[in-house]
């Protein structure tokens, strides 16, 4: 990872537009390819970012300041994005090697959740099967990928409490995912965000994206699970 603390001005181009005044902030690029820019309070979140697949480039502009642009592909749905970061005075900049992650360990009930749906996954949309959990992208696992009755991709992401950083993983999951030829021969990939409580904010733009929600009852699977093993 390097990390760099700067003074920068930052411009996105692409579904939206935004402008990030000049000010003191943290840039981050990651091995994955993923370039974040932070703030020093406000959220944790990432002021603006750019997701992998993308093109990074370190050049000059013709006054002479250090400019960055990075750049995603273009696609069917439109043109690439871009942002480009104006760095006025660098304060630091480090290269550090994390190492290999060993990923995110999820509580017990949310593990189990996991487990349940895996075993059960027609009990979130009639028809859908289990192609793999823990299904591998440049970003991270997504729990679940699945197949419909109509052979298309179905990305689930699980949380005990959905809320809108949920669906925002998830949102990246399936930008990344409908990049995939092998995963859309029959059609988009579309994702369910499933929990057993959904914030009315995350369920509102869950739906603004085409991202279909299930509330899930861990008792009820629980019993489904304990009543077919005890046919045994």
């Amino acid at each position: 990872m390097r990390l760099v603390v700067a003074r920068c001005q930052v411009d996105y181009a692409g579904r939206l537009t935004a402008h990030l005044p000049m000010a003191t902030r943290v840039l981050m690029i990651k091995a994955d390819g993923s370039v974040l820019v932070h703030s020093d309070g406000g959220s944790y979140k990432p002021l603006n970012w750019m997701s992998p697949p993308c093109t990074f480039r370190e050049g000059t502009t013709e006054d002479g300041q250090v400019e960055w642009t990075v750049s995603s592909k273009a696609s069917s749905k439109g043109p690439g994005d871009t942002l480009r970061i104006l760095l006025e005075e660098i304060v630091s900049d480090s290269l550090h090697d994390l190492g290999v992650d060993p990923g995110l360990q999820k509580d017990g009930v949310e593990k189990h959740l996991q487990e349940l749906l895996a075993e059960h996954p027609a009990t979130l949309a009639t028809g859908l099967t289990l192609v793999r959990r823990e299904f591998p992208t440049a970003i991270g696992p997504v729990d679940l990928m699945c197949r419909d009755a109509e052979g298309l991709s179905v990305a689930v992401e699980i949380k005990r409490r959905g809320d809108i950083d949920g669906v925002e993983q998830l949102t990246r999951y399936l930008e990344l995912l409908n990049r995939d030829p092998a995963l859309t021969r029959k059609g988009a990939v579309r994702g369910i965000f499933a929990a057993q409580e959904i914030k009315p904010q995350a369920r509102v733009l869950a739906t603004d994206r085409g991202i279909a929600c299930a509330t899930v009852d861990y008792d009820a699977l629980r019993g489904i699970d304990d009543s077919e093993h005890r046919l045994f």
